[in-house]
């Protein structure tokens, strides 16, 4: 029997069917679980959540009956409207697109709330356990949602991530680029989906690597590659076992490491054998890579990868893919130091819709004074403004510490 309580009336032993309120507001990566122990009835009302549905057939019951709020109506004849996680699939198409200054508070809430889920799920993977469709799905429409208002303000947070979070929040940076690249390639919404699905799951296989390896610091020894290289397919068992995704994430997480020229792994895959989605799995799965600082090496600027990956782009990507990713998140991505022919550094902090040439850049730093400046912000797409970028700078060379503040306009972790 589904009763809706107060969570002050929770107890260890209960059945939560459903924590009623934002999945972004509370801190469980599923809705669904018995409650073990006390510290997650004190983490629930912390998260400032008023009630809870339980599942009496599955767990214990209140305490007193009598301390029940009864409902207008039962309980379970509102369980569709108000209980059940209700998925809107086209739910971006009516996001209004917002400057990323507006978007980045949302995002940041996003991600942090995504850091616990993922780490959770891996943990659970690492046990053996199931892993949740309905908490996977709640997590790809929240990060779809971001996106859809604004592409760079998630891309660019998870992309600030530390090297001990990679392995687990790398997956939530690939779902959102997974997004931003199936919208440039104009897909629609089901296969969408199914892509950000596939690059939130991707590396799933990694909960069972070796933490030794997965976190050594130094280069691996062929041995150890050999174990890593491993983590396609194990991710696919676990999904298969788990039978929480379809065939496109499947896909995705098996071949994300598969080259056009036949050279990558597990299959040795080349040219039309790999799908279109692990094509873009490649692209999304390999910027992040570069551009997050791992336990063995610090991340590249945005716009270095870019240049990176454009001269690898044969015989790694496929091409047309590749061109659609930069228009997804720019030539300069977010986060870019760019030197102007003014003389000034800036750090980009939106695109424009004019050209990938000519985006938002603030600038703080003067080359001809080698003095820091007031901080103005040029939208280099205007007619009235005369200065453009000149150059990738990279920002190891001018240790600028406050660089990403500069760019977000809220306190990110």
């Amino acid at each position: 029997m589904l009763k809706r309580i107060q969570v002050k009336q929770l107890r260890v032993g209960m059945y939560l069917q459903e924590i009623r309120g934002s999945w972004i507001n509370h801190p469980f990566w599923r809705n669904k679980f018995v409650i073990e122990d006390d510290d997650v009835i004190r983490q629930i009302v912390q998260s400032g959540i008023a009630d809870v549905v339980i599942d009496t057939s599955k767990g214990l019951d209140v305490a007193d009956e009598k301390a029940l709020h009864p409902a207008e109506t039962p309980v379970e004849s509102i369980v569709q409207a108000e209980v059940q996680p209700v998925r809107n699939a086209n739910a971006h198409k009516n996001a209004k697109s917002v400057p990323i200054e507006e978007e980045m508070e949302q995002a940041a809430k996003v991600y942090a709330q995504s850091k616990g889920a993922m780490l959770s799920m891996f943990n659970e993977a690492r046990m053996g356990k199931a892993i949740s469709s309905e908490a996977a799905n709640v997590m790809v429409d929240e990060i779809s949602s971001s996106v859809s208002r604004n592409a760079g303000a998630l891309i660019s947070i998870a992309r600030l991530k530390s090297a001990d979070e990679y392995t687990y929040m790398h997956s939530v940076a690939v779902c959102a680029l997974m997004v931003a690249l199936g919208r440039q390639l104009r897909m629609n919404e089901s296969d969408i989906r199914e892509a950000a699905m596939g690059g939130l799951l991707h590396d799933l296989g990694k909960a069972l690597m070796p933490t030794d390896i997965l976190n050594k610091p130094g280069k691996l020894t062929d041995e150890e590659f050999a174990i890593m290289r491993s983590h396609p397919e194990a991710g696919q068992k676990i999904l298969v076992e788990s039978g929480t995704v379809g065939d496109i994430p499947l896909d995705i997480c098996l071949h994300h490491h598969e080259k056009v020229d036949g050279t990558g792994y597990p299959h040795r895959l080349a040219e039309k054998n790999i799908s279109t989605f692990a094509r873009m799995g490649a692209v999304c799965d390999v910027y992040d890579a570069i551009t997050s600082n791992r336990p063995y090496k610090a991340g590249w600027d945005p716009g270095e990868s870019i240049r990176k990956m454009n001269e690898w782009c044969h015989g790694h990507f496929d091409e047309k893919i590749f061109q659609a990713f930069v228009k997804s998140i720019g030539i300069y991505p977010v986060g870019t130091l760019v030197g102007l022919r003014s003389g000034r550094l800036g750090v980009v902090i939106d695109q424009t819709e004019k050209s990938l040439l000519t985006p938002k850049v603030k600038v703080f730093y003067s080359t001809k004074s080698n003095l820091r400046i007031t901080p103005e912000v040029l939208d280099l797409s205007l007619p009235a403004t005369r200065d453009k970028i000149v150059s990738v700078e990279e920002s190891s060379k001018w240790n600028f510490e406050d660089l990403n503040s500069l760019w977000g306009s809220v306190e990110l972790f």
